[in-house]
C-alpha cells in the first residue's frame, strides 16, 4: 500500500467525520456523500469489496434524501 492510498482513507475518514458535526441536514449529507466517495476509491486501491460496497450503499442513500429533501422543497 503507497502514502497516496493512506492518505485517500484519512481524507475519506475526516470527511465522513466532519459530516456528523453539521447541524444541517443537507451539508451532512453531502460533506457524508464526499467522504464515501473517497472511502471508495480507498477500497478500490486495497482492494476491499466490504469498503466498495458498502459506502456504495450511503452514497446511494445519502443522493435519495438529497433527491427527495430537493423535491420537496420545489413542491413548497
Amino acid at each position: 500500500m503507497t502514502n497516496y492510498t493512506e492518505y485517500i482513507g484519512y481524507v475519506a475518514s475526516a470527511l465522513v467525520l466532519v459530516s456528523f458535526l453539521m447541524k444541517n441536514i443537507t451539508y451532512l449529507r453531502i460533506i457524508n456523500t464526499i467522504g464515501c466517495g473517497f472511502f471508495i476509491i480507498y477500497g478500490l486501491l486495497l482492494p476491499s469489496a466490504p469498503i466498495i460496497i458498502t459506502n456504495a450503499a450511503i452514497v446511494l442513500v445519502n443522493l435519495y434524501y438529497l433527491f427527495k429533501m430537493t423535491r420537496s422543497e420545489i413542491k413548497n
